[in-house]
């Protein structure tokens, strides 16, 4: 593809060389002279020039303080980050897929009800009772319980385990080692004072539609009802989701995020990595949780809070400000 012809797709205004073969994508300080790279933000102007990038997506704020000689060209986009994220679709590699129907080291129950399309993989178990619609695809050695229901075009990776009963929505993506319907931490301590009782976890896990959870994360199932993960949130790798959580609609997680019993997520929650969300907690819709925060309390809907335990950030960075006065004045 040209970058004629990347212009065209993008919707973007062409800016040099018209007929450059564009090879792949890159970042600008990598990016060869058969490669496009993107620039979102003023900090990245200062590499163009040194760049060997034979083009770039730019920012339409950004355009005119870059100069385009005839062996290069640039594409004026209104979102350099979203362009880049559409071209990388139409030009990235296709995934591997096993092939259509059941391998042959599958353990698939008959009574399984599976769509058109569907893939399954070696040493992938299947138990009574599942529904895959169609086009969903088992990588391998991924092992789905009884009565689970997965909705048409989802694509689970290897090492995933979904335990009996739960309902997964369509076009969602699991990547490697998740773990889906695990008992809750349910313990409370023995009459006798010898040890703890094991509280039974008889509830489910319900996860909507275009749903991404990244690699080594677990979602509990409930104590009683279901724990439940709205439409469209995306999960990042090693998160902890317990029992009875319920988290809403375009919800963003980073990794190492772990979130106790029973709490509530709004709509558009940003939590960023490392977090910790106590249980029984209440998160507005559109809170931004900061990276490390230990949330103790409610977040109101659209507060941004930090720190540990978190505040909302203007009070806390005040806080810290004061702090760092007063040691200041103690040390002398």
């Amino acid at each position: 593809m040209n970058t004629q012809q990347i212009a065209e797709k993008l919707n973007g205004e062409l800016r040099g060389k018209a007929d450059l073969e564009i090879t792949g994508a890159e970042q600008i300080e990598r990016a060869t002279a058969g490669q496009i790279t993107f620039i979102g933000s003023r900090n990245y102007l200062k590499f163009w020039d040194a760049s060997n990038a034979g083009a770039a997506i730019v920012d339409r704020k950004l355009a005119n303080d870059i100069a385009v000689d005839g062996n290069r060209a640039i594409i004026v986009v209104d979102n350099a980050d979203l362009a880049m994220a559409q071209l990388l679709e139409l030009i990235a590699p296709p995934q591997p897929r096993p092939a259509t129907g059941v391998h042959p080291t599958a353990i698939v129950h008959d009574s399984v009800k599976m769509g058109q399309g569907v893939s399954i993989g070696a040493y992938c178990y299947v138990g009574p009772g599942v529904e895959l619609e169609d086009g969903v695809t088992l990588q391998h050695r991924v092992s789905v319980f009884d009565d689970t229901r997965i909705g048409r075009g989802t694509h689970i990776w290897t090492g995933t385990v979904i335990r009996e009963r739960c309902t997964i929505g369509m076009g969602c993506l699991f990547h490697p080692n998740v773990t889906i319907g695990a008992d809750g931490f349910g313990f409370r301590p023995s009459p006798d004072g010898r040890g703890v009782v094991k509280i039974p976890q008889i509830g489910t896990v319900e996860i909507g539609n275009g749903v991404e959870i990244g690699a080594n994360s677990c979602v509990d199932r409930g104590k009683f009802s279901a724990t439940v993960i709205g439409d469209g949130s995306k999960i990042d790798n090693l998160v902890q989701i317990a029992h009875n959580v319920k988290i809403g609609r375009v919800c963003m997680i980073a990794a190492n995020v772990g979130i106790a019993g029973s709490t509530e997520l709004g709509d558009g929650v940003m939590i960023g990595g490392g977090a910790s969300i106590k249980d029984h907690t209440k998160i507005g819709s559109g809170a931004i949780i900061a990276a490390c925060a230990g949330v103790i309390a409610d977040v109101p809907a659209g507060q941004q809070v930090l720190g540990a335990p978190a505040g909302e950030y203007r009070a806390k960075l005040k806080e810290w400000v004061t702090l760092r006065r007063v040691a200041a004045r103690e040390s002398k």
